[in-house]
């Protein structure tokens, strides 16, 4: 691991308890931004049984989650890449975690219509996929802003309406999303 970024959580949504702390792992190859979508989609999407990067074990599933929560039978119930994601594994993992809800974060709304028409384009299942992507300006300022050892106060998050809201390091964001059924 090449780096680790330390974020201090507090949710000021009640139905939303996070946990204190939040160490995310950058590797040589992982861009600010990866680190960014990981930590936002670990708050949009958190659950007391969301973990971050875990290796499955599974042979039947060769890939591992950027965020996944598991059932009690260690199956995926829920799966999140964040960032590139070719489609062909897209189009895999609609086989490989067929009750899994797969979602797909991007930075920018504009990375989010680009793999929409790669996807029509391969012809993948439809009715299958959630995709999420954030102002890419405002996202932008806030992997600007990730420095190692941060502070987050989480607010409000929701995709209907899609927006997420937050103080981080003393700076206000209200981002919106763009949410697509795919």
């Amino acid at each position: 691991m090449a780096h680790k970024h330390s974020f201090t959580l507090v949710s000021l949504d009640p139905a939303r308890l996070l946990p204190r702390r939040l160490i995310i792992g950058q590797q040589q190859s992982d861009s600010i931004a990866f680190v960014a979508l990981k930590l936002l989609g670990y708050l949009l999407f958190h659950r007391e049984r969301l973990q971050i990067e875990t290796n499955l074990h599974q042979i039947s599933i060769p890939y591992v989650p950027n965020l996944v929560e598991l059932n009690y039978e260690l199956d995926p119930v829920l799966w999140v890449e964040c960032g590139e994601c070719s489609v062909e594994k897209l189009d895999k993992l609609a086989v490989k975690v067929p009750r899994a809800e797969i979602w797909v974060l991007r930075g920018s709304f504009g990375e989010v219509d680009e793999l929409i028409r790669a996807m029509t384009r391969a012809e993948l299942r439809r009715d299958r996929y959630n995709l999420a992507g954030f102002d890419a300006e405002l996202f932008a300022e806030f992997c600007g802003l990730i420095s190692g050892r941060d502070e987050l106060t989480w607010v409000n998050g929701t995709f209907d309406p899609p927006g997420i809201q937050f103080d981080f390091n003393g700076l206000w964001f209200d981002i919106p999303l763009k949410v697509v059924k795919f």
